[in-house]
């Protein structure tokens, strides 16, 4: 018997492919041809933002931020324009002092080697206002420095200054200083060159009078620094220079 040999069909790697069918996504239709169905996508749902019956707090503060700061304004220009009013009106203008004689009564050592000094001080107070007057209020200070140590001090009088008045205040100092013995040695050798370096301050509370109105409480603080010839007790000193600065401190 003779042997049977199979044939298998030859496979022509030339040929185009043969069409294939078309995917479908599971769960779409398709029509009688074959083609799948267009679907259309779900309408939109549209939301609707939530009105709020009452303002956030957010916005409840920054209204009243704007609200403080829109009085604090008005404020401030208020009082601006009231102070431009009262300058130009009454035109301020400070005080002038002058010191016009120095004598000490006493200048010596303690046994407690503290250094004791009594002055007796002229000053010229003038108020160059025209519808300012002046109140000098109890607590007033003047004191006696020589370098950073305080000699003496004494109070100043408590008087009304009226317009453009000039009043002359006699003041008496008195004052215990520690390392007498070196203070006076300092004094002493200063004393020999017929220059001695003092430092006034003035230290007075003053009230301002703008017509019939009595202002609050300010203070004049002032420095004059002088130089004398001389610190012999129960003498006349010479004042060779003297330097007067003051301001107003509210």
């Amino acid at each position: 018997m003779a042997d049977q040999q199979k044939i298998h069909p030859v496979v022509d790697v030339e040929a185009p492919p043969p069409p294939t069918a078309p995917l479908v996504p599971p769960g779409s239709s398709t029509s009688e041809k074959g083609h799948p169905l267009q679907q259309h996508p779900p309408p939109l749902q549209h939301t609707f933002p939530v009105i709020h019956s009452t303002p956030p707090k957010r916005s409840r503060c920054c209204k009243c931020l704007c609200w403080t700061i829109s009085l604090l304004s008005l404020l401030l220009i208020i009082l601006g324009a009231t102070a431009g009013i009262l300058y130009l009106v009454f035109k301020p203008k400070l005080p002038k002092y002058s010191i016009d004689s120095l004598r000490i009564s006493d200048l010596r050592l303690n046994f407690d080697m503290s250094l004791y000094a009594e002055f007796d001080v002229k000053i010229t107070a003038y108020n160059p206002n025209k519808k300012i007057g002046i109140y000098y209020e109890q607590g007033g200070m003047l004191s006696v420095w020589y370098t950073k140590t305080k000699l003496c001090e004494g109070s100043l009088p408590k008087f009304y200054q009226g317009h453009q008045n000039k009043t002359v205040l006699n003041v008496s100092l008195t004052g215990q200083a520690q390392s007498g013995s070196t203070l006076m040695t300092a004094l002493q050798e200063q004393q020999q060159t017929g220059r001695i370096p003092l430092d006034l301050k003035v230290d007075a509370p003053v009230a301002i009078k703008l017509g019939t109105l009595k202002l609050r409480k300010v203070r004049i603080l002032g420095e004059c620094l002088l130089v004398v010839d001389s610190l012999s007790a129960n003498n006349l000193i010479s004042i060779k220079a003297s330097n007067c600065r003051f301001k107003l401190k509210l």
